[in-house]
């Protein structure tokens, strides 16, 4: 594989065949030119990732060829090269944009290290360019997919919301409807944008290390605290946005804590002797009733109430069906760009299919089916029988293997069989199924990985050279 393409332009013809045999060899594509002319055809036709340019290049100078490239656009590296030690011509060049200034005779091991380091930096250039327009995609995307009534209105008043600089929002939802997407787009809408978006959940912190989390520690605040200081996740916000999601999981003492800051915007690390302030957007996310919450004395009013200063209510995916064809297209193209695969179409018959489900676990359910169903079929139709694992699916002949075509018949003995001895036999065809890929499997019989694994502990059946056989 080549490690880039160099354009050579001198017009010593001695200079550039070494050049070319030595780039050649050091596992670079080049090619040569001798004119300022031919400079301009080549970076058409050869599209270099770097240029060997002379300053004086026949009739033509260097410089000036260098100051036109960059008129017309061309962002890459030019190495600039001269056989007269003036410093006056390396400084301007290095102001029309050359990345370095080489002296002939050329120290050869200094040349390529120089080409190295610049070729280095191109490639990191568009790393970042690319990361940069996906950030800017993502950006222009609100991540809540579909054209309902319903969501129509949550955007509407998050969009109207986000203008609130320093507004309150609680977002009440069931689990997988998609609060941190709109938390996120209110964050993108409002002023704070370019700050920092962070989120924390509440119920995922145990309860003597929830303070820490939230205002961050100073040494020696408790056992464990050996760093210096560390921040918490108010201070890691300053300026910008904090979720604090499954809020309503706090503990009474934290609710009190969290109180004092919304108010004042200021606190204290565990530990700690300076008030430090905060500038920071409060969003909260609950899967529950915080009215009903106040009512049975598990949540303060008072944090209720400073919470809940405007609020939006995310509508589960069963009040929202319309929205479920548009967000099974998105999900099915995301997952055929994740695995390298192309993107099926979804038969009408399917499509109404999954309209017709309960989706208990929302947006979150429907996207992981879709992730299992691409990552185990290569087809160009999805019918309603690749969703079988859904349930729902009648006049079935037999009962199929969740996920898969191959149809499983138990059959019993009339003497009986032991249990372990099924999971065992439904464990390895999986396995001959996945070729030996545990992620796979675990996906086709709908558990965790560690969860597999433990079973194939207890069961005694080992991996060998990607397929599977029972411990003896």
């Amino acid at each position: 594989m080549s490690k880039g393409r160099i354009l050579v332009a001198d017009d010593e013809k001695v200079i550039t065949n070494s050049l070319q045999k030595i780039l050649t060899d050091s596992g670079y594509d080049v090619a040569i030119c001798a004119t300022g002319e031919e400079v301009t055809q080549q970076l058409n036709a050869f599209n270099p990732d770097l240029v060997l340019l002379d300053i004086y290049l026949g009739d033509s100078h260097g410089i000036q060829i260098l100051k036109q490239m960059r008129i017309d656009g061309w962002e890459i590296p030019f190495i600039m090269m001269t056989g007269f030690a003036d410093v006056s011509l390396a400084v301007q060049a290095m102001k029309e944009g050359a990345a370095d200034f080489v002296l002939k005779p050329f120290d050869l091991a200094h040349l390529l290290v120089l080409i190295e380091k610049n070729l280095k930096q191109v490639h990191l250039q568009a790393k970042v360019k690319v990361l940069q327009e996906e950030v800017e995609h993502q950006r222009l995307r609100s991540g809540l997919i579909g054209s309902s009534q319903e969501i129509k209105r949550v955007l509407d008043v998050a969009e109207r919301l986000a203008q609130g600089e320093t507004t309150t929002v609680l977002l009440e939802g069931e689990s997988g409807t998609g609060k941190e997407l709109v938390a996120r787009f209110i964050h993108d809408r409002s002023f704070r944008q370019d700050q920092p978006f962070v989120t924390l959940n509440c119920a995922a912190i145990p309860k003597d290390l929830a303070e820490s989390e939230f205002f961050g520690y100073e040494k020696g605040a408790f056992t464990g605290a050996t760093e210096r200081m560390k921040e918490g996740k108010f201070e890691l916000a300053n300026r910008g946005t904090i979720l604090l999601d499954e809020i309503g999981e706090l503990s009474l003492d934290m609710q009190v804590k969290l109180l004092r800051v919304l108010e004042g915007k200021k606190f204290y690390r565990l530990g700690g002797g300076r008030e430090i302030s905060v500038d920071v957007r409060v969003i909260g996310a609950t899967n529950r009733n915080l009215l009903r919450e106040v009512e049975a004395g598990r949540f303060r009013e008072d944090l209720f109430y400073r919470l809940n200063v405007a609020s939006i209510y995310i509508p589960p995916l069963r009040e929202r069906k319309d929205d479920i064809a548009a967000l099974v297209q998105a999900f099915v193209h995301e997952f055929a760009k994740r695995f390298n695969k192309i993107a099926p179409m979804v038969s009408p018959e399917a499509s109404q299919f999954l309209k017709g489900l309960r989706w208990k676990g929302n947006v979150r359910e429907l996207r992981n089916a879709i992730e299992r169903v691409m990552l185990l079929r290569d087809v160009q139709v999805l019918t309603v029988e690749h969703f079988a694992f859904l349930g729902g699916v009648q006049n079935r002949a037999h009962h199929k293997m969740p996920g898969l075509d191959q149809e499983m018949l138990l059959r019993i003995p009339a003497d009986g069989i032991q249990m372990n001895e099924v999971l065992k036999d439904l464990l390895l065809k999986t396995f001959e199924i996945t070729k030996g890929n545990q992620v796979q499997a675990a996906k086709i019989l709908g558990v965790t990985r560690s969860k597999l694994r433990y079973k194939m502990e207890q069961l005694g059946i080992q991996p060998e050279e990607r397929m599977y056989r029972v411990k003896s």
